[in-house]
Parts: structure tokens; C-alpha cells; sequence
């Protein structure tokens, strides 16, 4: 059994598929938990020394996602604190860390990704291209791969919880980290 941080999560979808599996996973994001259960509400920064045995973490893409590029000129301050964050999330003294984040400026800012999933490749027929940074961690093996593609989450409403609809993490993927990583 591990000791498992899911870092700024707010779904539960990750912690809870790890749980599931018998380790002992908390999500901690500034929001509060959709689903009841193991999580810390606030900054993931204060917690990051507590002894845990993995990470996976979900950083806000909002100022490094290569979707939000048209934008980035008036955002350099922004920018360059999502990316000091995430060398944070990165460089942590924790033995596994998994960092997902859409195709963007992390690729060129700090290193290219180890992988890149998709959600039909864990059984959602839908495109959403996810990047992975790894740290001791075996690349993820698809699971099932499905027809039907389409990019759902790029054609969301305008809604004021857009940007929740398309940040929760596929099902299908946080199982497919559960039974690979845990």
C-alpha cells in the first residue's frame, strides 16, 4: 500500500481508483471534493514533505495550455508562475511523480513530455491529447481503444464550469493509473 497525493484535483476521479485499489490516495486542490472522501483543501504546496510514496499531479492549464497560446503576450507574469509551479511539482523529493497537462508551453519551457495519451485509448470515444511527465514511472499501456472520436471537451458550452467539464480526468484513464502505477 502506497501513500498516494493527487495533486490539484478536484474530482476525485484519481484518489478514488487508487482507493480502490488499497492504497491510501488523498486529492488536495484549493476547491472542495466533488465526491466525498480522503482530501485537502488548500494550497498542495504545504503538504508536498509528508512522506508520500507518489504524485500525480493535475496543474491548471489555464496559462500553459498551447489552446490558451492567442493570449499568452498579455500573460507573461501569469506564465511564469504557472511554470515555476510546476518545476515545484516536478522536482519534489517524492519517489513516483506523474504531471498531466494539455499540449502546451511546458514542452518547450521545461522538458517534452515522456508520453502522450488519448481518452479513446482507455475506452472514451473522444480526443483530448494529454501530456505526461514521468519520474519513475512506466509509460501508460492503452486499455481499450475505442472508435467514435471526437473532441467533446473543445466543444463545451460557454458556461461559467467550463473549465471543470474540461479539466476532470477520463474514468477510464484514472483507472488505467490505479492498475499500472499502483
Amino acid at each position: 500500500m502506497m501513500k498516494i497525493l493527487i495533486a490539484c484535483e478536484f474530482s476525485g476521479r484519481v484518489r478514488d481508483a487508487f482507493n480502490e485499489r488499497g492504497h491510501n490516495a488523498w486529492s488536495c486542490d484549493l476547491l472542495p471534493t466533488e465526491i466525498p472522501g480522503q482530501h485537502i483543501q488548500g494550497d498542495v504546496l504545504k503538504i508536498l514533505n509528508d512522506g508520500w510514496d507518489m504524485m500525480i499531479a493535475h496543474p491548471p492549464c489555464t496559462y500553459l495550455a498551447a489552446s490558451g497560446a492567442r493570449w499568452w503576450r498579455n500573460k507573461v507574469n501569469e506564465q511564469q508562475e504557472a511554470l515555476d509551479f510546476i518545476r515545484k511539482l516536478l522536482n519534489v523529493p517524492i519517489p513516483k511523480i506523474a504531471l498531466e497537462n494539455p499540449v502546451g508551453i511546458i514542452s518547450t519551457r521545461i522538458r517534452k513530455p515522456d508520453q502522450i495519451i488519448q481518452p479513446y485509448q482507455f475506452g472514451h470515444g473522444e480526443t483530448k491529447a494529454t501530456c505526461l511527465w514521468l519520474k519513475r514511472l512506466s509509460l501508460l499501456k492503452p486499455t481499450e481503444m475505442v472508435p467514435g472520436r471526437r473532441a467533446r471537451v473543445h466543444r463545451e458550452s460557454p458556461a461559467i464550469d467550463r473549465w471543470k467539464k474540461r479539466s476532470r480526468t477520463y474514468i477510464g484513464i484514472a483507472k488505467a493509473m490505479a492498475e499500472q502505477w499502483g
